[in-house]
């Protein structure tokens, strides 16, 4: 179950073009798993006109030392509220809930996993590295971006993974390309049972096509815009295939964010496909 704490800010540091937050979250650690996610409220408590919170992918937890308790948060400047957010300094007071979403599913046994990481969307990447390797499985690691700073974690990467490439669509760092120019050679090379992927939604569709193409799973960690982050709003459903072979709208934040990527109809989303269940029926057509 996830929880409400009113953290302090230990730091913020650049990384590229992004932020990395670290702040107190007492009981949070223990809780969290690759995958999961923090809201964050945005603003003054008192005079803030941006109500809705900010939902970020928790990228590593330290449950012990001198704060009793932390986790990190990667932050684009990208607006009015994560630009306030970027502004805040040591001390500082955050409303934080989390860890909220399903997290990513970890092989049984040892396997070879292959990471792949879109701009700050490889921010849980890391976090369920160091779970997989904790199993004994083999890591490896692509990154891609548009540019070297919009790149992130490639040190860390480097640090736990058995083989990183990175790619950059202006060849400023790595191959020029998209990663999933080079997806078919990795999975081929380390023999992948699994592909684990975080980024876009294009570049997901990508990776998830490519992944069943070759008969190998895919968890792909879904970027829908969250308002509420509780699935109360329903603001960023998709569209996903069941067990039972049935389509359901389902909440990213609840259901999701991360999914099985040959269940989600990637073509779809923004939608609500005719034969989705409950989906509202055109005059003249018959269920």
């Amino acid at each position: 179950m996830p929880v409400q704490v009113r953290g302090e800010v230990v730091s913020v540091r650049r990384a590229g073009q992004y932020h990395v937050l670290t702040v107190t979250a007492p009981g949070v650690p223990e809780l969290a798993r690759p995958g999961n996610f923090a809201t964050l409220a945005i603003g003054d408590l008192d005079s803030s006109g941006l109500i809705l919170r900010r939902a970020f992918s928790i990228h590593g937890v330290q449950s012990r030392g001198i704060y009793g308790g932390t986790i990190d948060l990667v932050v684009a400047d990208s607006g009015p509220g994560t630009h306030w957010l970027v502004q805040r300094r040591r001390g500082d007071v955050l409303d934080i809930v989390a860890p909220l979403g399903k997290p990513f599913a970890l092989p049984r046994d040892p396997a070879s996993c292959l990471l792949v990481g879109g701009g700050y969307g490889s921010a849980p990447l890391v976090f369920l590295a160091d779970h997989l390797r904790a199993r004994g499985c083999r890591v490896d690691v692509i990154l891609g971006a548009s540019t070297e700073e919009k790149l992130f974690g490639v040190l860390e990467a480097k640090r736990i993974a058995s083989t990183v490439a990175i790619t950059t669509e202006d060849g400023s760092l790595g191959g020029t390309g998209l990663v999933t120019d080079h997806l078919r050679e990795a999975i081929e090379r380390a023999k992948t049972d699994v592909v684990y992927a975080c980024g876009p939604m294009g570049m997901l569709a990508a990776v998830a096509g490519i992944a069943s193409d070759a008969g190998i799973y895919s968890q792909c960690a879904v970027e829908e815009s969250m308002a509420c982050g509780v699935g109360v709003c329903m603001t960023c459903v998709l569209p996903v295939i069941g067990d039972d072979g049935v389509t359901r709208m389902l909440r990213s934040c609840v259901e999701g964010p991360i999914f099985r990527g040959d269940r989600v109809r990637w073509a779809d989303v923004g939608t609500i496909p005719p034969d989705t269940l409950g989906a509202p029926q055109v005059e003249g057509r018959t269920s």
